[in-house]
């Protein structure tokens, strides 16, 4: 894994942009499918907000401008967590819907082991990496129906766009044109860091670095791992690729555990 470089600034006028997925939430500790229901995150999750991402920021010297997260209060928190262990509260945040997690369909609220156990480990990870797999829309059975399609946070989604389901592929596209909004602020030069989920960070990373259809179904993030781009001011171009800040060896531990249905 190549340094930041810590010279880039004297070679050229870049900007760096940080990608961060949220800490652990109350549905990440007791592995279910979470997407559009608005959990809290659990005290280990709030726990690595501070102390492995905020502390990492610390150590690279890093600095914001503003930050972007969706309207659920695990990105929100987190973004808040971290920015206060930084003395930068002051730093403006950007809640945008777009950047809601995936929506898991009828899947929410199940644990993952459970699901797997009942359609097949298979069919659970075409389910949860398959550019288009596309689980069973959320049915009003479910007991988190209601809350979701009620949630005044989801106040601005546009009248036949609330999703009932999602794939890869269209959390994907429903991020382009917030990724287009936030790739201006950069370019603009404002320092920018994004709080977000685990899908929506793998759709930010694949519009960010290129990836195609395929090498983005293996991409995992680990929760509360900042990811840091930089960009060419003068010709909006990257500049390498993505750069992971912490322990490398729990960076491994953490990727391979998303990666992996659990028990």
């Amino acid at each position: 894994m190549r340094e930041l470089r810590k010279t880039s600034q004297f070679m050229m006028k870049t900007n760096r942009l940080v990608v961060i997925r949220h800490g652990e939430s109350e549905f990440n500790l007791e592995n279910k499918f979470c997407g559009w229901h608005d959990v809290s995150l659990s005290p280990n999750g709030a726990s690595e907000a501070c102390d492995i991402a905020a502390d990492a920021l610390i150590k690279a010297k890093m600095q914001f401008d503003v930050c972007y997260t969706s309207v659920l209060r695990r990105s929100r928190d987190t973004a808040d967590i971290i920015l206060a262990k930084m003395n930068s509260s002051y730093v403006p945040i950007k809640a945008d819907w777009r950047l809601c997690e995936r929506h898991y369909g009828n899947l929410t609220g199940y644990n993952k082991r459970f699901i797997a156990d009942r359609y097949g480990e298979e069919q659970v990870q075409y389910w949860r990496r398959g550019y288009d797999g596309l689980p069973p829309p959320i049915q009003p059975d479910n007991r988190y129906y209601y809350a979701i399609c009620n949630n005044p946070v989801f106040s601005d989604v546009p009248a036949g766009q609330f999703p009932l389901t999602e794939s890869l592929h269209m959390c994907v596209e429903r991020v382009k044109p917030a990724w287009d909004d936030i790739l201006d602020e950069v370019l603009k030069g404002n320092r920018v860091m994004i709080c977000i989920h685990g899908t929506v960070a793998r759709a930010l990373i694949k519009h960010i670095e290129g990836l195609s259809d395929e090498d983005i179904q293996h991409v995992n993030i680990p929760n509360s791992v900042p990811r840091v781009y930089e960009y060419d001011l003068k010709t909006g171009k990257l500049i390498g690729g993505g750069i992971y800040l912490g322990d490398p060896e729990y960076i491994k531990k953490m990727t391979a555990q998303v990666a992996s249905i659990g028990k």
